[in-house]
């Protein structure tokens, strides 16, 4: 064989591997996608997976097999979407606290959001309402601010756990307002809510959807919200920005994510099909109706937003002196 041919030969090989190579993102997807969600079955993570992956099932023509990797606050499921092979076949939901509180939260976090992980796209953005007990003497953050100021760790919130929105919120109004609140963590956040109706703590930053049932209930008094605008599910309610702490904003988000090395092509699609999924009336319709604000937008959105958020979030665990339990 002449040295000319050899080459020709070789040629011939790298541009048949280029071109089934992209014939493999053209042709996407053609089998079942894993769908990693890191936390477990029956939370509001899981419900919104499963209704997004099966209106994109439906989009793509394949279906999306939700798997539930729970654990860790979320990392063990996000660690395990960025070690999987990055050919579009396991994507998965990138929430707020592992994309963008964990990294400083954790000292031994075995991956990192912005490096091992490629954004998606959002699907959404849920505010948390700051909530005390019906018979609480507090009807407004200045009420409760002026109490903190007067009597110093004695007021209390309760959480779903250290280093989750619940905690974080609290922990940035602390920050901003100037005062200083004991911390009760619990297992869950319903726990806490719990155990807030019962009387047995101060306050709660919840998320809308799982505080609106006992708010219409007269269990709960709403006191703020922590999104920029007033919620049309609350009204009455003020924003902390109209109460004097507008640095408190908090908007607990989700959306999808893929392994670092993704082709762009693939993430596109997937973006696509996601932004297609979240025009959809019922779904659109179920999201609003808890509070949330759609997500939508492109990767390099996303992209920004994580990277805005963990910013944010690690100033703030870092001047709390926040720690894993």
């Amino acid at each position: 064989m002449n040295f000319f041919k050899l080459i020709f030969i070789s040629i011939a090989a790298i541009a048949s591997l280029s071109s089934s190579g992209a014939f493999a993102q053209a042709n996407y997807p053609n089998k079942p996608i894993n769908f990693i969600v890191p936390y477990g079955a029956g939370g509001g993570a899981d419900s919104r997976s499963r209704q997004i992956a099966q209106k994109m099932s439906i989009i793509l023509k394949q279906p999306i097999i939700v798997d539930n990797k729970p654990g860790a606050g979320g990392n063990i499921g996000t660690e395990y979407i960025s070690r999987a092979a990055p050919d579009g076949y396991t994507i998965g939901m990138g929430n707020f606290a592992p994309m963008a509180v964990n990294k400083t939260l954790f000292g031994n976090l075995r991956y990192d959001p912005e490096v091992d992980l490629t954004p998606i796209v959002l699907i959404e953005k849920g505010p948390l309402v700051l909530v005390v007990n019906p018979n609480s003497p507090y009807k407004t953050v200045q009420d409760i601010v002026a109490a903190a100021k007067a009597k110093p760790g004695v007021l209390t919130f309760s959480s779903g756990g250290i280093g989750g929105s619940h905690q974080l919120s609290a922990e940035l109004f602390k920050q901003s307002a100037g005062i200083d609140m004991i911390h009760v963590p619990y297992k869950s956040g319903s726990a806490g809510l719990t155990d807030l109706m019962a009387g047995n703590v101060t306050m709660m930053f919840d998320q809308m959807y799982s505080a609106l049932p006992s708010i219409k209930a007269d269990k709960l008094r709403p006191i703020a919200i922590t999104s920029k605008k007033r919620s049309p599910l609350l009204p009455s309610i003020p924003t902390f920005a109209e109460a004097g702490y507008p640095k408190v904003e908090v908007l607990n988000w989700q959306g999808l994510i893929a392994p670092k090395g993704t082709p762009k092509a693939i993430i596109d699609k997937l973006n696509a099909a996601a932004n297609e999924a979240l025009k959809d009336p019922q779904l659109r319709e179920l999201m609003l109706s808890q509070g949330n604000e759609i997500g939508g937008g492109s990767p390099a959105e996303f992209a920004a937003l994580i990277k805005a958020e963990s910013a944010k979030w690690s100033s703030v665990v870092k001047t709390a002196n926040i720690k894993p339990e």
